[in-house]
């Protein structure tokens, strides 16, 4: 391919035979070069695109980005460091993988601001008396209880401790326990209903 040639002598050229040549044509500004090289690409570079994003729409966008940026930087191309081919589908997958990045951090923007917009849906007057009422209705349950079914439970439920811990603190045996907490809960859930 002679350089500074017309439309004429890019028919026969190819990216893989020519594709330095095409490209410093291109950086040129020359739209027939950059015709040959969409044409030779187009495939390719959809391809990869399309791997990465697996959304129609986004990858034609993507890829309109790609050779946008191929025109743009085709003076920048160095065959030394690789073919146009190699170039032209390393920027393709960066594109694609940028756009996957966006896209992710878009969406995690999204959901973190309507973690702190979030307001619940209820009435916190009528909340907050619900939990009083339900309050009163434990607290009395609990005041049926036998006091040492009630001084079990509470080492158990509220104090966090085992039945084997609750035995050594009250010096009672393990069955004992056992029998206290388990009559215990089987009376709060009569009393509560």
């Amino acid at each position: 391919m002679a350089s500074g040639g017309g439309a004429d002598d890019l028919g026969r050229v190819t990216v893989e035979t020519c594709g330095g040549e095409l490209v410093a044509r291109v950086a040129r500004g020359e739209p027939d070069a950059f015709e040959v090289l969409y044409r030779q690409l187009l495939g390719p570079v959809g391809a990869v695109v399309r791997r990465v994003l697996r959304d129609r729409a986004q990858s034609e966008e993507v890829v309109q980005e790609v050779f946008l940026e191929l025109w743009r930087t085709a003076g920048r191309y160095r065959p030394e460091r690789g073919s146009v081919h190699a170039w032209a589908l390393t920027a393709a997958h960066h594109r694609a993988v940028d756009r996957v990045r966006a896209a992710r951090a878009g969406a995690e923007r999204e959901r973190a601001a309507a973690l702190r917009e979030y307001r619940p849906a209820y009435d916190s007057v009528a909340a907050e008396a619900e939990r009083r009422i339900e309050d009163r209705a434990v607290r009395a349950a609990l005041a049926a209880l036998a006091p040492a079914q009630r001084e079990a439970l509470a080492l158990a439920y509220w104090g966090g401790c085992t039945q084997a811990r609750i035995a050594a603190l009250l010096g009672a045996p393990l069955g004992t326990v056992k029998s206290r907490v388990r009559d215990g809960l089987r009376r709060l859930r009569t009393e509560l209903g």
